[in-house]
């Protein structure tokens, strides 16, 4: 089945003047959704008339400056340039991305509502602490699930089985799922330790440990 993917551009005005430029470090790394990819070349002349040494890069993507929700390759090649970022965009799914991939404070600008924040380090720290617990329960356990997914870009087979291998004394129980239905997770309630191999950020949705923290 073909599938096309129609990019959504926001069209409304944007005051950027609500950017509390003050606030933030002077080397910055700037990083949106698509829908507001429009709108980086005027925030970074702002910011750059206001001080800030601006960054932005592609990584794996097809625009600069552009995350997405399982993938933040642009910001982390800046990571070693900047000192902060600022993610242009409504709600805390792509800066929370950015900071646990980055490890750097991130601030936020919503076009939408105006609103500035910072993502506390509390926020990244609670992911942080589910994590470590996750692992520990999977060191513990014997029977392992292993989430699959059959999409495009997301499907990890190989890593799976490879897991089989390097863990022989557990039970391995490998689940495969299109659009993965959580509920049905629960139809198997011998298993103690889920590992997710498909988009990294299901994590923070259940109580699963993504098979790349696995060491």
């Amino acid at each position: 089945m073909e599938t096309l993917f129609v990019e959504a551009r926001y069209a409304g005005s944007i005051d950027i003047s609500k950017i509390k430029d003050k606030k933030l470090p002077s080397k910055l790394g700037l990083a949106t959704t698509v829908q507001f990819l429009d709108y980086l070349d005027k925030i970074k002349g702002y910011l750059e008339k206001k001080g800030k040494i601006i960054f932005l890069e592609k990584g794996k993507h097809l625009y600069l400056g552009q995350v997405l929700g399982c993938s933040q390759s642009s910001v982390k090649e800046l990571s070693r340039k900047v000192d902060a970022y600022l993610y242009i965009g409504d709600g805390r799914f792509h800066p929370i991305g950015i900071a646990l991939k980055t490890h750097k404070p991130v601030f936020t600008f919503n076009p939408l509502s105006n609103e500035f924040k910072k993502i506390e380090k509390g926020d990244i720290e609670r992911i942080k602490m589910k994590r470590k617990a996750q692992m520990m329960k999977f060191y513990s356990s014997k029977e392992i699930g292993v989430i699959i997914s059959t999409k495009p870009r997301q499907n990890k087979f190989k890593e799976a089985i490879e897991l089989k291998k390097r863990f022989p004394d557990k039970n391995f129980y490998f689940i495969l799922f299109d659009t993965i239905d959580y509920p049905q997770l629960e139809n198997f309630n011998f298993i103690e330790s889920w590992i997710n191999t498909a988009c990294p950020r299901i994590e923070e949705d259940i109580k699963v440990i993504n098979i790349e923290h696995i060491r």
